[in-house]
């Protein structure tokens, strides 16, 4: 009987450690996603004269070379780019949605993320708030 647990445990760990594995960095991926996704929408660059503010085009390009960096294929239609307000206090919504497979031994999951960010007002001395 104490063998049959042995096994069971060794296979539970040979089956579970993969999808784990695959789940875990997937999770990473996204979480590493949204964070430069967050650091695009603030548009810090711009807010203090360094750089013009970007296009919807073009950050929707910066965040597909950014999502290939992860190991994450995004087309940039599932990019969703929105603006609000204008000048200092303008702010972007950046938002996208995509799929991975996670293959196990007997079937193939699909996790699906929606990384979303708001970027961040700028208070009335320019400085973030």
């Amino acid at each position: 009987m104490k063998k049959l647990v042995i096994i069971t445990a060794i296979a539970l760990t040979l089956v579970a450690g993969p999808a784990g594995w695959q789940i875990g960095a997937s999770e990473l991926a996204n979480s590493e996603l949204q964070d430069d996704m967050q650091d695009l929408a603030s548009q810090n660059g711009s807010r203090i004269g360094l750089a013009a503010p970007k296009s919807d085009d073009e950050l929707r390009a910066i965040v597909v070379h950014k999502a290939l960096g992860y190991g994450i294929e995004l087309d940039p239609a599932q990019i969703s780019v929105q603006h609000t307000g204008s000048g200092i206090t303008a702010q972007i919504h950046l938002a996208a949605y995509y799929t991975v497979a996670v293959n196990l031994l007997v079937a193939s999951v699909n996790l699906h993320f929606t990384p979303s960010v708001h970027g961040r007002q700028a208070g009335a001395a320019g400085v973030a708030s």
